[in-house]
């Protein structure tokens, strides 16, 4: 066996020590860390014109099975006249506190460093020297320690060691991994419907390394028809990692359950296991002691965190099976955080079943190992109709000016200048004429798009970040949670402003005297995901509702060839009863004489099958015009709402309400929580209605929005308004039918619904009046 590896890696996992530490500590950017190591090389080479800068270096260690590790990397600097080596770090504030497990991995790396270059070049000895470079006074700090040739080679080979220990286990697992798949089958007799083609597609897609759009109906099997697959590809098409990427909890419940058969199939009984599954979830839902800060000195699972993870690390692996309860029992048995245990253990899994922003935020965890590890990955993406939404958000920032007006009342004196400067520049923005669509120009527009990024008031916001990450450093005892989530919410702003293109807009809207706010609004997120598709070998969308193709690999960033399947129904016409309401329009301006005849069509519709319904309509204002009307006409017919800001608690009651046998209307809002990733087979949902065809309100920002689009794609009618609004509708009708023994109705309320264009954007096993 040949292994290689570089420097930072092999210390990543062998050398860090102490307690976990995420205090707020003011970080250097990657371009600030660059310049920094680029002064100290000219300070450097003004003293001495022999230094040397970015040194490669390059080693192997062969164990006593004769097996061969390679290491590489770069040295940042060597003066060969005073015989030392350096390793050069950025930082602000004091220095003091830095984590120590940050200091061992940098200690580590010299050392790993200094007996690579003693090798190389015959050297008996070095002085070894951590230069800590503050970047805002310039000031460097210089730590030093002399080793001989002999005593770094000596840690080299630990640090192999330990490494090769674990690379020859994770060399084994993958070799009894593969082998285990290439056996894989699948785990019932026979497909579903339409569940074979599904799997073909995604198996062909793997092995061509390509992305695909896959539209299949609700109730295919979709999760067990894309995860099969693509795990029998993995031994074939060399694939380290599949993640499983899911929009809610819900889908990662059936990407377990799904995995769990499979993993039966695998030979359940195996140890250790064939087949290393985690699920990664968010810190707030993992975490032991909600409001303990994450570090040694308040959390007790966050002491000695790192000096205990080896052991947490290999029952981990050992377990195998590591889903969030199975993830808890092995952190608290070695009292380590769950939370932190799963980011480890990501490195570790061979599926990882996580949320789309694990892989396709700006600071994704899976989207970064898989770069720095160099993995080919397999992504599956489930609901992926929601992606584009979901990644605007990612995309997006926004500042409040009310959060800027209480730090200037309670800023200290060396604050208070920078964040005036940048509540002057508030104001000025207040004056902007810029962009206006459909709405009163003048100081007072609640809402316009700027005609060009806001320069003066970028800088005042970097130079307010510089000056509170400073206040932050010099002061850490003063921990001021309004000021460092300010600073956040400013560095994630200007960090976006720098990619800033047309593929987003500025937006300034107010809501009354210091009520505004400034947002860097993302439209068209297909620049930002298009290199994390590019990343993996394959990625798999997959949805019942995902066309037309060309809108979602245009707004993704999909390649231009990325083939759209559509996957059969394996549903008959004869199974769903469709009915269109052509004498009724939903629009908002004929809202108050809608709502007689929906009240008439859900009424004769419960009194000609009684059952439970869930009606659909375009806003909660809508909703409860329509329910106190039907209450009030219709008090016999039992009815309940979908309210805002339902707790998990008051959903499950909700769903509850659909009981087998049961009989009653609840009415929801479409695009909620209840029109999609739902599932209520059977007599618990024989039908749905459908008041609105779910298109976005016309209105300033949607307009903007529309007008981006056609002017990118020439389609901003389509891209803004039809194609999102009929996703909805459609997946909302999909809650109807889920099983082949499923018979229903579904009334589509508006007069729209008949009209061509909007049909052939119906699902085509539909029997259309």
């Amino acid at each position: 066996m040949r292994l290689t590896v570089a420097v930072r890696a092999l210390c990543d996992v062998t050398a860090r020590r102490g307690d976990l530490d995420h205090r707020f500590t003011p970080s250097p950017t990657a371009s600030e860390g660059i310049a920094g190591h680029a002064l100290i090389a000219e300070r450097r080479q003004a003293a001495s014109a022999d230094y040397e800068t970015e040194v490669a270096l390059c080693g192997e260690h062969v164990d006593e099975m004769g097996q061969t590790l390679v290491v590489s990397g770069r040295a940042d600097g060597f003066d060969p006249t005073r015989g030392r080596l350096e390793e050069v770090k950025t930082h602000r504030g004091e220095l003091s506190r830095m984590a120590d497990n940050q200091r061992a991995l940098h200690w580590a790396q010299l050392f790993v460093y200094g007996a690579l270059l003693c090798r190389a070049r015959g050297l008996k000895g070095l002085t070894l020297t951590l230069v800590y470079l503050e970047l805002g006074s310039g000031r460097e700090t210089r730590l030093s320690e002399t080793r001989t040739a002999a005593a770094l080679q000596a840690l080299f080979e630990e640090h192999c060691a330990r490494y090769m220990a674990w690379a020859r286990q994770e060399a084994a697992h993958r070799e009894r991994r593969d082998a285990a798949l290439r056996q894989l089958t699948f785990p019932f007799a026979t497909f579903r419907t339409g569940q074979r083609p599904l799997a073909e597609a995604v198996y062909k897609a793997a092995s061509t390394s390509r992305a695909l759009l896959l539209q299949a109906p609700t109730g295919i099997g979709k999760t067990l028809g894309t995860l099969f697959p693509m795990l029998a590809a993995m031994p074939r098409q060399g694939l380290d990692r599949l993640f499983f990427l899911t929009m809610k909890t819900p889908g990662r419940r059936l990407a377990l359950e799904a995995l769990t058969r499979l993993g039966d199939a695998l030979g359940p009984l195996q140890a250790p296991p064939a087949l290393r599954v985690l699920e990664l979830v968010a810190r707030d839902k993992a975490c032991e002691h909600p409001g303990t800060a994450c570090h040694g000195e308040a959390c007790p699972l966050a002491k000695g965190f790192y000096d205990r993870l080896p052991a947490a690390r290999a029952a981990g692996v050992a377990r195998g099976w590591l889903d969030r309860r199975a993830l808890r029992e092995v952190a608290l048995a070695h009292e380590v955080c769950p939370y932190y245990l799963g980011q480890e253990l990501a490195r570790w899994s061979d599926v990882v079943v996580g949320d789309v922003n694990h892989y396709f935020d700006v600071h994704a965890l899976l989207h970064a190992l898989t770069q720095a590890h160099e993995w080919r990955v397999g992504v599956l993406v489930d609901e992926a109709h929601n992606l584009i939404e979901r990644a605007r958000g990612m995309y997006s920032a926004e500042l409040d000016q009310r959060r800027l007006a209480g730090l200037r009342r309670q800023a200290t004196p060396a604050l208070s200048r920078p964040l005036a400067r940048l509540g002057r520049q508030w104001a000025a923005l207040g004056d902007d004429k810029g962009d206006r669509t459909g709405v009163p120009t003048g100081r007072d527009a609640p809402y316009r798009v700027l005609s060009a990024p806001p320069g003066a008031m970028l800088r005042a916001l970097g130079q307010a970040a510089t000056a509170i990450t400073d206040h932050l450093a010099e002061h850490p005892g003063e921990v001021d949670p309004a000021l460092q989530e300010f600073l956040f919410e400013a560095l994630a702003f200007t960090r976006l402003a720098e990619a800033f293109g047309d593929h987003s807009l500025y937006e300034f809207t107010r809501a009354g005297r210091g009520r505004a706010r400034l947002s860097l609004r993302n439209l068209i997120p297909a620049p930002f995901l298009a290199p994390r598709f590019a990343t993996s070998h394959s990625a798999v969308l997959f949805s019942a509702t995902l066309s037309p193709g060309g809108y979602f690999c245009d707004l993704l960033g999909l390649p231009a060839t990325t083939p759209c399947l559509e996957v059969a129904s394996p549903f008959a016409g004869e199974q769903l009863e469709v009915r269109i309401r052509r004498d009724i329009s939903t629009r908002y301006a004929h809202r108050e004489a809608s709502l007689a005849p929906i009240v008439a069509t859900l009424a004769e519709q419960f009194q000609r099958a009684p059952g439970n319904y869930l009606a659909f309509f375009s806003s909660f204002a809508y909703l409860e015009a329509v329910a106190a009307r039907f209450g009030e006409a219709h008090g016999e017919i039992p009815h309940w709402r979908q309210t805002r800001g339902m707790d998990e608690a008051a959903r499950e009651a909700f769903l509850e309400r659909f009981a087998p046998g049961g009989q009653g209307i609840g009415f929801a809002v479409l695009g909620g929580a209840f029109a999609e990733g739902i599932d209520l087979p059977g007599e618990r949902l024989i039908g749905a209605f459908i008041a609105t065809l779910g298109l976005p309100p016309v209105e300033a920002r949607q307009e903007t929005l529309r007008e981006r689009l056609e002017a990118r794609f020439g389609r901003g009618f389509d891209y803004a308004y039809q194609y999102p609004g009929l996703n909805k509708v459609v997946q909302a009708a999909g809650r109807v039918i889920r099983t082949p023994e499923d018979r229903g109705v579904v009334v589509l309320m508006d007069d729209r619904f008949a009209r061509p264009e909007v049909r052939a954007l119906l699902p085509g096993w539909w029997r259309l009046p």
